[in-house]
């Protein structure tokens, strides 16, 4: 099966007053359809970079980036992706509805299929009953799910992460994990899942990018031998506990060897 997303040593290099910066450097990295696919490392490795180079919102500088079979530009435009930030970034004015329907606006559905698309996606994030709600009448993990809900509604294959659960307290984010994963199964989208929790990003994932300081590099790829079905108590297995320790393993010496 041909990769939906795969980098040849990409590099990406932002000029600056002090002399450049080197964001990404020699990323070599296929993704397959169907892939649930987590980046770690430390703050400013380049994971979010990856990411916004996938979405055609950053140039690399060099090596090559295609989505789809297409430049990141030309995937962007043909609606390849649903993006997902660290904040919600709801329209506070909007309702929920309101902001689901949003993009589904921009690209001109029928009002038909802006209100069957609306209903069957917030029943997908559990969010039924909420669509007159406006975002702050939600709570964190909610308007959260709402944003999910939103990159989902056109119906795009790949779903793009931005640590979405980060500002959430630990008993929400867990939650919000089996909801995710439990999504995942269902639509079987090519998942890109940006985080800097080791238990989450191994719970969650079928592929592991564990990444270096800058410039960013991938230190190791980790393809999860854990089932695809996965309840919360699988963190306490010694195939969760020995994976976990070759991604801390993986962050380590990627620290030495900066």
């Amino acid at each position: 099966m041909s990769p939906v997303i795969s980098a040849d040593t990409l590099n990406l290099t932002f000029r600056t007053n002090d002399g450049p910066v080197h964001a990404l450097k020699d990323v070599d990295l296929d993704i397959r359809k169907g892939e649930f696919v987590s980046f770690i490392g430390p703050s400013g490795c380049g994971k979010t970079t990856f990411l916004r180079c996938v979405a055609g919102l950053e140039t690399p500088t060099g090596g090559t980036l295609t989505v789809n079979g297409m430049s990141p530009d030309e995937a962007r435009r043909a609606r390849a992706y649903g993006y997902v930030f660290q904040a919600a970034g709801l329209y506070p004015w909007r309702t929920i509805g309101g902001n689901i329907r949003l993009p589904l606006e921009i690209m001109g559905f029928s009002e038909e299929e802006k209100r069957r698309r609306v209903k069957d996606t917030l029943a997908l994030v559990d969010l039924d009953g909420f669509e007159k709600k406006y975002p702050w009448q939600l709570s964190g993990g909610m308007q959260q799910r709402a944003s999910i809900a939103r990159a989902l509604s056109f119906d795009a294959e790949i779903l793009l992460m931005d640590e979405p659960f980060g500002a959430l307290d630990e008993i929400v984010r867990d939650r919000l994990n089996e909801e995710l994963l439990s999504l995942w199964g269902r639509t079987e989208k090519t998942m890109l899942f940006v985080t800097h929790s080791i238990p989450e990003a191994v719970y969650l994932s079928t592929k592991i990018v564990v990444m270096s300081p800058r410039p960013g590099r991938i230190s190791d790829v980790i393809d999860s031998p854990l089932p695809k079905e996965r309840p919360l108590d699988i963190r306490d297995s010694r195939e969760f506990i020995e994976i976990a320790h070759r991604v801390r393993d993986g962050l380590r010496a990627g620290m030495e060897a900066a």
